[in-house]
């Protein structure tokens, strides 16, 4: 069996997805409600008893609130770094069974490698994931992921490790036309996500990409977006003209989650 991962929903409503192996299969972000996984993972012939772990990028609800639903199972680990434990326990009736790690300290999860690395998001400690797992195998061959959404601006960190991802999961979170004239939202919050501790739009990503030299990215996946403030169709706008040879890049649809193809070649099942 080789490597499997499912985005199970990406918007600034909630996001969440899932990797497995025969090694262990896993949720990144628990961004919907434990009744809403539980039915994904469903779609997926899985049940929340089948997670071996939930791994946890900072403590907004759209990544966070599944907890609540989740740690009725007192020996699901969830881990986090010790500023997002405590913000998303705060709120929790029930404690859940907490693996705390150091940002910036990679550490091992059965075969994975986990390298939690900081991101610039206005959160008490955001993290973005690099995992790593399989090697030298023709069952299980060394491949490795990206999970980078939720930040303000792309640093020369986050450049690093993505640049190394051969799957890389990154934020197109809003249109700078449609966010400009957004009637629900106030000046200040709109201030708030264009800053440097708030979101890329789609021209952010675009150019934070196109900069990256040499990478190994084989399937990009554009997630996270606004439902208010962004389209499907202004994302494959402005990246129909992005090209990585042998690379595939799609867009996660907020609305249903369904992935749209702006590359010419088509996404392989196994990553669907």
């Amino acid at each position: 069996m080789g490597a499997e991962f499912k985005i199970l929903g990406s918007s600034s409503s909630g996001n969440a997805a899932l990797l497995r192996t025969y090694e262990f299969t896993i949720l990144i972000d628990a961004g919907f409600s434990g009744k809403r996984l539980r039915a994904m993972l469903s779609k997926e012939g899985l049940d929340a008893t089948d997670l071996d772990a939930v791994f946890l990028t900072h403590e907004h609800n759209d990544h966070s609130c599944g907890v609540r639903g989740l740690c009725s199972r007192s020996d699901l680990p969830f881990f986090a770094n010790r500023d997002t434990a405590k913000a998303i326990q705060s709120g929790l009736t029930r404690r859940a069974h907490w693996k705390i790690f150091e940002t910036g300290l990679p550490f091992q999860f059965r075969g994975l490698k986990v390298s939690p690395f900081s991101i610039p998001h206005d959160a008490y400690d955001p993290v973005g994931f690099l995992f790593e797992w399989g090697g030298d195998d023709l069952f299980l061959p060394r491949e490795s992921l990206a999970w980078v959404t939720d930040l303000g601006f792309g640093t020369e960190l986050v450049r690093k490790k993505i640049k190394a991802a051969q799957t890389l999961v990154i934020e197109t979170n809003y249109d700078e036309e449609l966010l400009d004239r957004d009637p629900r939202r106030p000046w200040s919050l709109k201030q708030r996500i264009k800053g440097r501790h708030g979101h890329l739009s789609n021209r952010d990503a675009f150019e934070l990409l196109e900069d990256v030299e040499s990478p190994a990215w084989r399937k990009i996946f554009l997630a996270h977006l606004s439902k208010d403030c962004n389209e499907v169709s202004r994302v494959t706008e402005i990246f129909s003209g992005f090209s990585r040879p042998g690379c595939t890049l799609s867009v996660v649809d907020p609305r249903n989650g369904d992935l749209v193809t702006v590359s010419p070649a088509s996404v392989t099942s196994t990553y669907g």
